[in-house]
């Protein structure tokens, strides 16, 4: 319990995006392939996402996602299920962490957070 404080280092945004995965992989070449779910992106951070779907899936797994964000402004990265939640709608609620990303890369969301406070 966090007693009401929040443990997070980076500002969570809200994110419409629905991401496509076919292939969840783990280290030492373990793969599942044929995955084909779609996975609901409903926040972002500097940190990674927070997305839901309807299928359960692996934690400690990783995937490669295009993460969008306005104005045509995306990038690629590889990201690590880390946490997963069955929520009373049979949906899956999940926490994700980006792996590697380069610093440049972790600021567009920083770019992003402003374009939402300027709206």
């Amino acid at each position: 319990m966090n007693n009401g404080y929040e443990r997070r280092k980076y500002r969570r945004l809200p994110l419409n995006l629905t991401l496509g995965v076919s292939k969840l992989y783990k280290q030492d070449y373990i793969e599942l392939n044929d995955i084909n779910v779609d996975l609901e992106v409903v926040d972002i951070s500097k940190a990674g996402i927070g997305f839901r779907t309807q299928k359960e899936l692996p934690v400690d797994y990783y995937f490669d996602g295009r993460i969008e964000l306005v104005d045509n402004d995306f990038f690629y990265a590889v990201v690590k299920i880390i946490r997963r939640q069955k929520l009373e709608d049979q949906n899956y609620i999940y926490g994700a962490k980006f792996v590697g990303l380069a610093p440049f890369l972790a600021d567009k969301v920083d770019i992003y957070g402003r374009k939402i406070d300027e709206n």
